[in-house]
């Protein structure tokens, strides 16, 4: 055997190994808590309301590529903050978990919670319907056939591209805080420094052409190799051509693509992800958080992390998802 293909043997079965081990590793946090929550009163009576439109094209769209079906603690929060931020909007959790032949929706301590929340529904992820009809339909079909070139962030940022594509709306990552109603912003993404676009919030009306460009470039210039190849440079490198500029800061908005600033969704940068689980005086917290629409908060670096008393991410919880964290406290 070559030299190159026994590191490529080697990069497989390391991805395959840390794959497995995630999903292991999130199992072993979720099997001990019960599969009923009574919904608590702590929910305002407007969230039970039935009249939930999705005044943003297709509503808040939340999407999980593994097959997991248990949602934790963070995405438990993630989508109360939505809901209880955004209550007139519908609010959808794609699960590639859930199949179309499921008689019902599994019972869980996740879901069950976030079903309290008349807004939020849940619905099953089949990758092949989703591409249907659109510029990746090819290449999922390439490497639905090779799993050991796509992992579940590289599929995640093809899904949601395929989404906001189809129904239009808004996408957020799981590991975000909602701190504001989202509706009224439409055809944009989040600046996560002066050099690149993050993709964690992205919110465009269907068949936007900007989307359909991005999709163009993921199947073109695919590279499962290069870290946020098919993420956040993509991302970067559609809308430099989409306004013909070489830096980003050259132009916030062009041709009804907007740039939000920094502090819009990424107040904190991901170097300094451990300043969520510090002491922070609430004073300090509302001046950095005064122009920010939700935070992100790097699940990458931090996942695993307990949380402190007093630390800015228990008062965000605290005032944002204030029922997820009672239940933490409850059962962890």
């Amino acid at each position: 055997m070559s030299l190159a293909s026994f590191s490529s043997l080697s990069l497989i079965f390391i991805f395959i190994y840390f794959k497995f081990t995630f999903i292991t590793e999130e199992k072993s946090h979720l099997h001990h808590l019960p599969n009923e929550v009574t919904c608590p009163d702590s929910i305002p009576n407007e969230l039970n309301s039935s009249q939930i439109n999705a005044t943003s094209g297709g509503g808040i769209f939340f999407l999980e590529t593994s097959d997991k079906t248990s949602p934790t603690f963070q995405v438990m929060c993630a989508v109360e903050s939505a809901a209880r931020a955004n209550p007139d909007t519908k609010i959808t959790i794609m699960m590639n978990g859930l199949t179309a032949n499921n008689q019902s929706i599994p019972r869980n301590f996740g879901i069950s919670f976030l079903s309290c929340f008349s807004n939020v529904e849940f619905v099953p992820l089949d990758f092949k319907k989703l591409f249907m009809d659109t510029p990746l339909s090819m290449w999922y079909s390439k490497v639905e056939k090779h799993w050991e070139f796509v992992d579940y962030p590289t599929l995640s940022d093809a899904c949601r591209l395929a989404t906001l594509w189809k129904w239009g709306g808004i996408y957020l990552d799981t590991d975000f805080i909602i701190l504001k109603n989202l509706v009224n912003i439409t055809n944009s993404m989040g600046l996560q420094s002066l050099y690149i676009v993050n993709g964690a919030f992205l919110t465009f009306q269907p068949q936007h052409k900007f989307i359909e460009l991005c999709m163009r470039d993921f199947v073109n210039t695919y590279n499962y190799w290069l870290y946020g190849h098919q993420g956040p440079q993509l991302l970067t490198r559609v809308y430099k051509r989409w306004c013909g500029i070489h830096r980003l800061r050259d132009k916030k908005s062009c041709r009804g693509v907007n740039i939000l600033p920094k502090e819009a969704f990424y107040p904190v940068d991901w170097q300094d992800w451990k300043k969520y689980f510090e002491l922070i005086d609430p004073k300090e917290m509302k001046m950095l958080l005064r122009n920010s629409y939700g935070v992100h908060l790097w699940n990458k670096k931090s996942q695993g992390r307990r949380l402190e008393k007093g630390s800015f991410l228990e008062h965000l919880q605290l005032e944002h998802c204030p029922t997820t964290n009672s239940l933490m406290k409850m059962y962890l």
